[in-house]
């Protein structure tokens, strides 16, 4: 695709969108930003303010505009709906959200029916779906941002325990974007090593100390056999916490700040520029899964080849049994709420 018709649109100019926006403009992979909110002015402020940047950025042309002015897009991103609010789950937003989102879809699919669709909107796996089902279109045009974010959250959490940099681990998270998201410790590499054998050799814990002789070079931390009753390494106990960590640290920046926008406007432009420079990388998105350890007809994040065309392939991971029950578990979670509010 010639760099002169990258064009993007994003649906909904709150912090989220904005974070994105600005992100988007400074890696300088569009060359197009249409901006739209049923706030109009809020939306045309924002476009003249980025637009004054111009001068120290790649050629960009940023303007407000309906819904027709988002016309051969080739990726719309939805940001649009109500925010959660603090204790409120990403499931209690569904039932408000789906309406929002029916309506945009409708329009994104007359203006740019070959457009890739991020879904950003919360609970995203359900409004991807949602406009999976609305859109009529493929299911690989439809993205979701699922757990790249939570991905990246565990990820910085591990960089600073291993004190590594983050281009040195692989943590992806799977499932929900929500409270039943799980990481797959059995396929956590740091520096290529398993997870476990990297916290005998790397950490400098009390619990580490002297626990490579107890645990073996080629041990699973966490088993008795390794370790003896999972204590001896240190490690699950180490690893369960990080990731509670994790699993908190949305509610925690919305209890300080009130909302999160920096991290997700800074992890869809990762998405947005597999797709717009057709990289073929492979990030954690929210996708539909088609008899995927027999989970079928629901959006959850699994690691994706992402190009120009969307989804390109889905990966199968080869899970352990209690990663295949926790897949399940967040599956079923899902498809409650998609029953819940109507699809």
């Amino acid at each position: 695709m010639p760099n002169s018709i990258r064009k993007v649109s994003i649906v909904g100019c709150g912090n989220v969108g904005m974070r994105f926006a600005y992100s988007l403009v400074i890696e300088g992979i569009a060359r197009e930003l249409v901006l739209v909110d049923y706030m109009k002015e809020k939306a045309a402020g924002e476009a003249m303010d980025l637009s004054d940047g111009g001068p120290f950025i790649s050629p960009i042309d940023i303007y407000s505009g309906d819904y027709s002015d988002t016309v051969g897009s080739d990726l719309v991103v939805i940001t649009a709906g109500a925010g959660r609010k603090p204790g409120q789950t990403r499931m209690e937003l569904a039932k408000g959200n789906v309406e929002i989102i029916k309506e945009i879809v409708s329009e994104i699919v007359k203006y740019s029916p070959e457009a890739v669709i991020l879904m950003v909107s919360n609970p995203v796996d359900v409004l991807s779906y949602v406009a999976y089902k609305v859109s009529g279109k493929p299911s690989g045009q439809i993205i979701g941002s699922g757990t790249l974010l939570d991905t990246a959250r565990l990820v910085n959490l591990l960089k600073d325990m291993f004190e590594v940099n983050v281009r040195s681990i692989y943590a992806p998270i799977f499932g929900e974007h929500g409270e039943t998201a799980f990481p797959a410790w059995s396929k956590v590499t740091i520096g290529g090593m398993p997870v476990e054998d990297a916290f005998c050799s790397l950490t400098n814990t009390s619990e580490s100390r002297g626990a490579e002789a107890a645990c073996g070079t080629e041990a699973v931390c966490g088993t008795e056999a390794a370790c003896g009753a999972e204590a001896a390494c240190g490690c699950k106990k180490e690893l369960d916490r990080i990731f509670q960590e994790t699993k908190d640290r949305g509610k925690e920046i919305i209890k300080r700040k009130g909302e999160t926008s920096y991290g997700i406007g800074i992890s869809l432009t990762k998405i947005a520029k597999a797709v717009l420079k057709d990289e073929n990388s492979v990030l954690s998105v929210s996708t539909l899964l088609e008899d995927y350890y027999g989970i079928s007809n629901v959006f959850l994040s699994v690691p994706a080849v992402i190009n120009r065309q969307g989804v390109k392939k889905i990966l199968k991971i080869n899970f352990n049994e209690e990663e295949i029950k926790a897949l399940h578990h967040s599956a079923e979670e899902v498809k409650k709420v998609i029953k819940e509010v109507g699809f």
